[in-house]
């Protein structure tokens, strides 16, 4: 991932990201008490940032935590942080945690000002080879905690899986959990089968996606069929297509999964319609106001 660029918030400041400095008894730094969101920002313009931020609040809200923002109050902190950046293909990441207290208990829960912070950095967009082969995954094993609805900064389990895809040289691990398929450690994850886009129904086990949401729209609109439900391990496994969405990974064909190919080894069809389609959108959405 690309270095951050130099400006960040925290706290109701804007300052030199490598200046910021918060308590060393803030419950998300002793434990992951907190929810963040991570946001595209294209040609300077924010995409999708009403579902962002109500996933936000949606995600604070179930770990018993007040939104410390209002909407407007967002959209204010996330457009005076990006504008030194210019108008360039950038991400936001933004993170609200319980905020420090004078000790480490577990609980009860304290009433402490909110740690708020924030930072925006170049997109980093997939290379033209992952764009036009498609990329390998691996798949595992979900030993990730019972609430993957919330879009929680306690992610370890998420980064010990992504780390199986790097061993094997791959650039996701697919999650399995009783015989069915879930998502991926950093992504939703979607098949073909006999021409229908299928996904995982959202659940606690399952992140619902905003870039989900922008495929299943994109889907309606070109007349493809679609739909929530279950997908076994043997569907996934002999798909006609198998595709990843996540907010700075956009849209990947995966061509090659536990060393085998998806269906012709190649980005198929469906993938390639909704992929143009998504370029599209982004350029309808240039110079609306967000």
């Amino acid at each position: 991932m690309p270095e951050p660029f130099p400006q960040c918030y925290l706290n109701g400041k804007y300052l030199p990201i490598y200046e910021a400095r918060i308590s060393p008894l803030d419950r998300g730094f002793l434990f992951g008490d907190g929810a963040y969101e991570v946001m595209p920002v294209y040609r300077g313009r924010p995409f999708r940032f009403g579902a962002h931020a109500q996933r936000m609040t949606r995600s604070l809200a179930e770990i018993r935590m007040d939104d410390p923002h209002t909407r407007e109050e967002w959209h204010d902190i996330i457009a005076r942080l990006i504008a030194p950046n210019g108008p360039v293909d950038q991400y936001v990441y933004w993170q609200v945690t319980r905020g420090a207290e004078r000790g480490r208990n577990h609980a009860p829960l304290p009433n402490v000002p909110r740690t708020v912070f924030a930072f925006a950095s170049p997109f980093p967009f997939a290379s033209t080879a992952a764009l036009e082969n498609g990329v390998a995954c691996v798949t595992a094993q979900d030993t990730r905690w019972a609430r993957c609805d919330i879009k929680s900064v306690s992610l370890l389990a998420n980064v010990l899986l992504r780390q199986l895809a790097v061993d094997a040289n791959a650039a996701e691990t697919i999650l399995l959990r009783d015989g069915e398929l879930m998502e991926a450690s950093a992504s939703a994850v979607h098949v073909v089968i006999r021409g229908e886009i299928r996904s995982p129904p959202n659940s606690r086990r399952i992140l619902p996606g905003t870039t989900r949401g922008v495929m299943e729209e994109l889907a309606e609109r070109a007349g493809i069929p679609h739909r929530s439900t279950r997908v076994t391990e043997s569907e996934l496994r002999n798909a006609e297509e198998i595709w990843l969405t996540a907010s700075v990974r956009e849209m990947s064909s995966v061509t090659v999964l536990d060393g085998k190919p998806v269906g012709s080894g190649n980005p198929g069809p469906l993938y390639r319609r909704i992929r143009d389609a998504f370029e599209r959108y982004k350029a309808e959405l240039a110079g609306q106001p967000w």
